[in-house]
């Protein structure tokens, strides 16, 4: 009887090195064909050029052609279900966390679940969200427009970039218990035209997006929502300097993968992507953007990703919203 149980972990061990070695063969020999990346947006994205820089290098070390497949609409919908659907491991999503963090709370009947039909792979890099208002408005401080929203109840506007921003926005006020009315834009980055003529009083969106209209004169940054000062913009003070914390707000640019690719491949994908991000004029062309070159293995992007669903869960609380 003991022989026979020995024999049985013996096989079973022999079982799970095979497994181990069999799919350690298979991360080393993939790619074997081209691989794609599809995005949430079109050419001339953040998300396209950063892809695009990522990409070069990839193809030069894989020996095959990396597709970058732009798929916008839908709420980013349909760029994550193409990726859930080809149950591929040359089908990769590529994007910034606010896309899919907060899916599960705003859509309904939806047939995938982000947290867990997808597997993180590597972090790429951090989108600069920033809170400006018109210089006309004479704020100064982030805590200076939250005193006025106060003094004047219901006389003041926002605009916020959907997904992950809007989310974090909305619980703010709530919790603060602000009365700002919220301007409805289908597209969000022509709210900066507005903000510039005092129309709306405050944005929370992308830094590049309002960047010109900063250095025009017409519009004042007061904060940007990371936990660091921004290279791009180290005048401009965080979120927690200005003392909410509440407000951060840093989307992760970043590739995933179907849920069953194997944590080795996953493992293999990301050394070369933080080896990508390494070349200077790839992190240099990523800062013109707005975005900071942000590498992150697996690990350490699973674990950001983790903190943003949970900051989602805790507004989505505090707004009273149920997951779907």
């Amino acid at each position: 009887m003991r022989n026979c149980i020995r024999l049985n972990v013996v096989a079973m061990l022999a079982l799970a090195i095979h497994a181990i070695a069999t799919t350690a063969s298979l991360a080393q020999q993939w790619p074997t064909h081209p691989v794609r990346f599809v995005l949430p947006f079109g050419p001339g994205s953040g998300s396209d050029t950063a892809a695009r820089l990522i990409a070069e290098k990839l193809q030069q070390k894989w020996g095959q052609p990396v597709i970058i497949d732009g798929r916008p609409g839908g709420d980013g919908l349909l760029s994550l279900g193409i990726v859930v659907s080809a149950k591929d491991d040359h089908t990769l999503f590529f994007g910034p966390s606010s896309i899919f963090v907060v899916q599960r709370y705003v859509h309904e009947n939806m047939a995938f679940d982000p947290q867990t039909d997808l597997a993180p792979i590597a972090g790429v890099a951090k989108v600069q969200i920033s809170i400006a208002v018109p210089t006309s408005l004479g704020v100064a401080t982030l805590a200076d427009f939250v005193a006025l929203a106060r003094a004047k109840p219901s006389t003041t506007s926002y605009a916020v970039a959907p997904g992950f921003s809007e989310f974090v926005f909305d619980g703010f006020v709530k919790e603060s218990g602000l009365a700002i009315a919220k301007a409805p834009y289908r597209d969000i980055t022509k709210s900066p035209i507005d903000l510039a003529e005092n129309r709306i009083q405050l944005s929370m969106q992308s830094y590049a997006a309002m960047r010109s209209y900063a250095q025009a004169g017409k519009i004042k940054f007061i904060a940007i929502n990371d936990r660091e000062r921004s290279p791009v913009a180290p005048d401009i003070p965080t979120v927690v300097e200005a003392g909410f914390p509440s407000l951060l707000a840093s989307p992760v640019l970043g590739l995933l993968g179907p849920r069953d690719m194997p944590i080795e491949l996953r493992r293999r994908i990301a050394a070369d992507v933080l080896a990508a991000l390494d070349d200077k004029t790839v992190r240099d062309r990523l800062a013109i953007t707005g975005q900071l070159a942000a590498p992150m293995d697996v690990d350490a992007y699973s674990a950001a990703l983790k903190e943003q669903y949970a900051q989602v869960a805790h507004i989505a609380s505090v707004l009273g919203i149920a997951r779907k």
